[in-house]
């Protein structure tokens, strides 16, 4: 079976209640594998075998329980769309508080503490109030009818049953006491059009402000998508022409001018200049370009004019990948929302047992025979239990963490990573790219009587060549440096964690570890011993050269520490978490570097499949394990890790591994990452709090006939604004290693 993943975009959801009836509904169609409903950016994400059901036969199914929906659009047309639907919201609010506000001023004027203020004898008109009341109820509100229906229609119930059970309780009550008022001419008839339609006019001012604030949620995106350059200048057949960034194909040749932002991902292939690539990496001093380097979409060129050859474009690019994890960690779900979930899925069912409830024990017990006392503290039991609030308590908080800890160059891939990485209390930092630059230089070569530097140096680069290692790279760099031209080895071998072992010129070269001579019976003298302990106790990392199964010599490599490390290893320690390095160096050199990032726990000698070990042994004490590389060798640690944390500048296969990709290569990010995570759940917790004490205190207020129903929905309206403010703080957020960036 062929599994498909494909996100829809759906419209018509009014409350948690409609997210969670078209998980339940899709969940059970044969063929779906999972489904998850975000209410607040109102897509859905579904899991499929392509060859059982389709995505037609999906959006089908979604329209047939009251919603529409279609396959996700471009980023563009969503928020083009989002766009009309705030205007939209904010023209029903225009026209409803136009035909509203006649029936709350005759309200207001009418209570005795308030009968100074004067009013029109028209709006104490019945027939009056009831053309007024009627296009609220029924043009601006149908809304709410529409979604009413469709879910009793499904045998569920959303915030729609709650305001149009309230609202024509109290207008369909007012008509009659409007028919009935003929026979009172000249008596005072006590009406309730002004509650319905100021309950009405009430919950669209929450749903623009709502759709106001959702905007603002997934600012990151527009921010995001606001990096990439418009237009690109290519050469095709010989003739300069600008096209738009979408037109150009990979192998274009595109024209940079100094002070142009590069269009597309690319090889430079003629040019000098310097690139500002702060928005992605988060370093202010440009970067120097030359042919053979590569370039990054969005980044800029500096002062000097570039031709680049596309190697990626549109969806391929660095940024438009970034776009799309930031997209689908905030389109996820967190965890914690299952709980929102569960009390959503009740909650409306529940209100309204509450709610009958309270007009019999109103009607029968307290006033008996009260008809219209009785409704008024119904409607404001119904009205004022609108789960809306706790439908976006936990989204929201997620979109608006993601979104800012991806301007802060931290990728969460899920909601579910930006949970779990609050609750980790050890974190194992890999040793080569991660503490130090990974970027190592050829520091010293010492050889036997037996060789010459020229055929030593020469044999050692040839044997280096075909390896892939940094040591190694950084091996045949300062060869080639030094002026040696290089070979190719006749044959090539490689033992990860070991060394490696060629044949140049017909001879055998061995160059690693202690281990690597040891298998090879190859000894080292107590002189060359020594040489090797003092070149590591300096915290290099010394090799061993053997050539014709002989001891031959020893090269030193060093790679730096980056300026940032200390810092960000004080910072993980001041947030009370364990920090250890894992290396495969030898103990004394790990243990150098460790001792100039003031490293408490150093692990060694760790094989590549020995770290992911590393892992599970402290799992297997209970501890909950931050794994933090950047190499192939680290991708199974990063699997095995409850949060696997990847270097954005190192491998695609690290960061294809990781649940979160840091983007700027600075340990400053891993600190950085457990503060946005650990704000964004004490802000979801704070979400939920005081979403479901707003309704615990709320509807026993209601009950007891101390809130009026237009009181009662202002609460409601304010109540889901409030929740949605609150996540918002999150984009204010600032952590140490962003601060002057």
């Amino acid at each position: 079976m062929t599994k498909q993943t494909t996100s829809f975009q759906v419209t018509g959801m009014t409350c948690a209640a409609c997210a969670n009836r078209i998980e339940k509904v899709l969940s059970r169609l044969e063929g779906v594998e999972s489904v998850a409903v975000n209410f607040t950016l109102e897509t859905a994400k579904v899991e499929y075998s392509s060859s059982v059901v389709s995505a037609e036969g999906i959006m089908k199914k979604i329209e047939q329980i009251g919603f529409q929906a279609r396959v996700n659009e471009e980023d563009k047309k969503q928020m083009e769309n989002r766009l009309q639907e705030t205007e939209k919201q904010r023209r029903r609010f225009i026209w409803a508080a136009i035909f509203s506000f006649p029936l709350f001023w005759a309200m207001v004027s009418h209570f005795s503490f308030t009968s100074w203020i004067w009013a029109p004898d028209i709006l104490m008109n019945p027939w009056f109030q009831f053309i007024l009341a009627t296009p609220v109820q029924f043009i601006l509100g149908w809304n709410f009818y529409m979604g009413a229906i469709k879910a009793l229609r499904h045998k569920s119930a959303n915030m729609d049953v709650l305001v149009t059970l309230g609202t024509s309780a109290a207008y369909f009550y007012s008509v009659y006491l409007t028919l009935i008022s003929f026979s009172h001419v000249g008596d005072y008839v006590e009406l309730y059009y002004e509650t319905s339609s100021v309950l009405i006019t009430l919950i669209i001012l929450g749903k623009w402000l709502e759709a106001r604030a959702k905007g603002r949620s997934s600012e990151a995106i527009s921010k995001l998508m606001g990096l990439q350059a418009k237009s690109a200048r290519v050469i095709r057949d010989g003739q300069e022409m600008l096209i738009s960034t979408e037109q150009v194909v990979v192998g274009d040749h595109v024209i940079v001018k100094p002070g142009e932002k590069i269009p597309v991902d690319g090889e430079v292939v003629d040019g000098i200049s310097a690139v500002d690539e702060s928005m992605l990496t988060g370093e202010s001093i440009p970067i120097d370009k030359r042919v053979g380097d590569t370039v990054i979409g969005a980044t800029l060129n500096k002062n000097g004019l570039l031709v680049i050859q596309a190697t990626k474009v549109g969806k391929g690019t660095a940024l438009a990948q970034i776009i799309k994890v930031v997209e689908e960690a905030q389109g996820s779900k967190a965890p914690i929302q299952r709980i929102a979930d569960r009390i959503s899925g009740v909650f409306v069912p529940i209100v309204v047992g509450i709610a009958m409830i309270t007009f019999l024990i109103w009607y029968v017990l307290v006033e008996p025979n009260q008809f219209a006392g009785a409704l008024e503290k119904t409607i404001a039991v119904l009205v004022i239990a609108c789960p809306c609030a706790l439908g976006l308590a936990t989204p929201t908080s997620i979109m608006a963490g993601s979104g800012r800890a991806a301007e802060m160059g931290i990728l969460f891939k899920g909601g579910e990573y930006l949970e779990s990485t609050q609750s980790i209390d050890t974190v194992v930092l890999d040793k080569t790219g991660t503490i130090t630059n990974g970027k190592p230089v050829l520091t010293d070569v010492i050889f036997t009587d037996e060789w010459n530097e020229d055929s030593f140096l020469s044999l050692i680069g040839t044997t280096e060549r075909n390896s892939e290692h940094p040591l190694a790279e950084a091996i045949v760099a300062g060869v080639i440096e030094k002026g040696y031209k290089l070979g190719r080895p006749e044959e090539f071998e490689t033992i990860p964690g070991y060394g490696v072992r060629a044949f140049v010129q017909g001879e055998e070269i061995l160059i690693g570890t202690r281990r690597w001579m040891n298998q090879h019976g190859i000894a080292l003298q107590e002189a060359e011993e020594t040489t090797m302990s003092n070149l590591e106790s300096l915290g290099k990392t010394v090799m061993i050269v053997a050539i014709r199964c002989q001891y031959a010599g020893l090269i030193a490599v060093a790679d730096t520490v980056k300026p940032t490390s200390l810092e960000a290893i004080r910072r993980l320690k001041e947030l009370h978490l364990e920090v250890i390095m894992v290396t495969g160096d030898n103990q004394r050199t790990a243990q150098a570097i460790a001792d100039q990032v003031e490293m408490d726990r150093v692990m060694a000698e760790v094989l590549p499949e020995g770290k992911a070990d590393v892992v599970k042994k402290l799992q297997e004490t209970g501890r909950k394990v931050a794994m933090v590389g950047d190499g192939i060798n680290d991708a199974p640690a990063l699997v095995t890790a409850e949060v696997g944390m990847a270097i954005g500048t190192g491998t695609d296969v690290a960061m294809e591994a990781a649940d979160i990709t840091l983007i700027r290569g600075d340990l400053g990010s891993v600190a950085d990452a457990m503060m946005m995570s650990r704000k964004t759940m004490l802000n979801i917790k704070q979400n939920l709090f005081w979403a479901l004490a707003y309704n615990m205190l709320g509807i026993p207020i209601a009950a007891l006939g101390l809130l009026a129903p237009w009181l009662a929905g202002a609460a409601m309206a304010f109540s889901s604004v409030s929740v949605v403010l609150n996540a918002l703080r999150l984009q204010r957020v600032s952590l140490e290693s962003s601060k002057g960036k």
